[in-house]
C-alpha cells in the first residue's frame, strides 16, 4: 500500500466523509409511494439542488417545484427550478424563493404529495419575515446571531418564531402529504432545527426566542420584539392535526460520516477514534480541549496509541471580537489548534465544512500542524493576533493551508481530523 502524506490522509477522510453524506442513497431508500394526485417538490439549503436532482434520477413519474440553494450551488435538473440565493445573510432573492416555496404547495389537495428535500442552510436561504418587519429586519437578525456565539439550535429557535415559512409553517400551508427528507447538519439530527424546520414543527415557543435573545444580549429591531410579545409569533405545534399525514427522514447525518471515514483510516493503516459527532461550543475552546488530548497521545500514548486519527463532528461557534476579519468556525478552530500544538511535529490537523463552505469565503476549511504558528510568524502574520480578530482566513492562505473543495452536494457539519503519528 503507498502511504499517503498526512494531508492526503486527512483529506481522504474529508472526501470519505463527503461521500456518505450523498444524497442519493438516503432518497433512493425513502422514497415515498407515488400519490394519486400530483407530486411537487420544495426544497431549501446549501445541497438542495444536488438533492433535487438525485431525487430526479430516481422518481418514477411526473414531478414538479422549486428548490433554493446558495449561489454558485445550483446544478443541472429537468424538473424541478432552482433558485439561487444569499447564504449566511439573507437577500431579496431569498425573499423570493420563500414566497416561490409557498405558492407551490399552497393549492395543492389531499391527494397531491409534497417531498420536502431540506438540509443545512436554508435558514438563512428562506427569509420570510412576518408582517410589520422587513427583510433589512431579517437580515439583521441574522447578522446579529451569527455574531454572538450562540448555538444553532438556540439560533433556530429565535429564527422560526420571526418568520412565517420556518417552524412547521411551510407543511402547514399545505393539505397535501408532506414527507420531508433531511441532511442534518444540527448535532443530535433534531429535524425540526435542520433549515430551521420549514416542515417539521417542535415544542419551542416565542418565549423560548425571548429568553435566547435576552440571554445572548441580542439588540434586536423593536418590531422584532414586539412580534414575539404577540401570539401571531407563536410555530404550529406538532401534534396540530395539520401535521398527521407528514413524515419525515434523517436521510444523511454526521454519524455515518464519521464511521465512512473511521473506515477509511482502517484501510489505509491508521487506527480511527471517534470522539463526538454533536460537540458544540466555541470554536477556540473545543480547538483547546482537542490539542490537549493529541498533546497526551503526542507525548505518552494515552488515551489512543499512535498512530491515531482522531475524528469529531457537530457544529462549533464563533463569537465575533472585531469586524472586518476572514473565516469561519473551522478556519479558527484549526488556528487556535496550531496555537495550542506548535512544536508537535507528529500533529496534522483538517478542520473544514462538508458543504465545502467554512463561512463566507471560498475555503472548506484549513490544514494545521506543528509548524503552523512559525510559518504564520515568517509570513508577517502574528498568530495570536490574527486569532483575536477573526482573521484565520488571512492567515492560512498567506501560508498555503487553505483547504478548498468547492460545492460538495451535502451537509452534514464540521469534519475534524487530527493525525498523530
Amino acid at each position: 500500500m503507498t502511504l499517503l502524506s498526512p494531508r492526503d490522509f486527512l483529506a481522504s477522510l474529508f472526501s470519505a466523509a463527503v461521500r456518505a453524506a450523498d444524497p442519493l442513497t438516503g432518497i433512493t431508500a425513502h422514497l415515498p409511494k407515488k400519490p394519486k394526485g400530483k407530486t411537487v417538490v420544495v426544497g431549501a439549503g446549501k445541497g438542495a439542488a444536488q438533492m433535487a436532482r438525485a431525487l430526479e434520477s430516481v422518481w418514477k413519474g411526473p414531478l414538479e417545484g422549486v428548490v433554493v440553494t446558495r449561489y454558485g450551488y445550483g446544478c443541472e435538473t429537468r424538473h424541478v427550478e432552482i433558485i439561487e440565493a444569499a447564504h449566511p445573510v439573507p437577500d431579496a432573492a431569498g425573499l423570493i424563493g420563500s414566497r416561490r416555496l409557498m405558492e407551490a404547495v399552497a393549492g395543492l389537495g389531499e391527494d397531491d404529495l409534497v417531498i420536502a428535500l431540506i438540509c443545512g442552510g436554508g435558514s438563512a436561504l428562506l427569509p420570510s419575515p412576518p408582517e410589520g418587519l422587513t427583510l433589512q429586519d431579517e437580515i439583521l437578525l441574522n447578522e446579529l446571531l451569527l455574531a454572538s456565539g450562540a448555538p444553532i439550535s438556540d439560533m433556530n429557535v429565535v429564527r422560526k418564531h420571526l418568520s412565517t415559512i420556518k417552524g412547521g409553517r411551510l407543511a402547514a400551508a399545505t393539505k397535501a402529504r408532506v414527507v420531508s427528507l433531511i441532511v442534518s447538519d444540527i448535532p443530535g439530527d433534531n429535524p425540526a432545527h435542520v433549515a430551521s424546520g420549514p416542515t417539521v414543527p417542535d415544542n419551542s415557543t416565542r418565549h423560548d426566542a425571548i429568553q435566547i435573545i435576552q440571554q445572548y444580549s441580542l439588540k434586536l429591531p423593536q418590531a422584532a420584539m414586539d412580534h414575539l410579545s404577540s401570539p401571531k409569533a407563536d410555530a404550529p405545534r406538532p401534534d396540530d392535526p395539520v401535521f398527521a399525514r407528514h413524515e419525515h427522514h434523517i436521510i444523511a447525518s454526521a454519524s455515518v460520516s464519521l464511521e465512512a471515514a473511521a473506515e477509511s483510516a482502517r484501510a489505509q493503516g491508521i487506527a480511527p477514534a471517534i470522539l463526538s459527532d454533536s460537540i458544540e461550543g466555541e470554536s477556540r475552546d473545543v480547538a483547546l480541549m482537542h490539542a490537549a488530548i493529541a498533546r497526551e497521545v503526542a507525548g505518552r500514548d494515552r488515551p489512543f496509541k499512535r498512530p491515531v486519527v482522531i475524528l469529531s463532528g457537530g457544529e462549533t461557534t464563533v463569537t465575533l471580537r472585531t469586524r472586518g476579519g476572514k473565516g469561519g468556525r473551522n478556519s479558527e478552530f484549526a488556528l487556535a489548534m496550531a496555537l495550542a500544538i506548535d512544536g508537535y511535529d507528529s500533529v496534522h490537523v483538517l478542520a473544514a465544512d462538508t458543504d465545502g463552505i467554512d463561512g463566507s469565503e471560498s475555503n472548506a476549511g484549513a490544514f494545521a500542524d506543528g509548524s503552523t504558528v512559525k510559518r504564520l510568524r515568517a509570513a508577517g502574520f502574528g498568530p495570536r493576533h490574527v486569532l483575536d480578530t477573526n482573521d484565520s482566513y488571512s492567515g492560512f492562505k498567506a501560508i498555503g493551508d487553505l483547504f478548498e473543495t468547492g460545492p460538495t452536494g451535502t451537509n452534514v457539519n464540521d469534519f475534524r481530523a487530527i493525525l498523530i503519528v
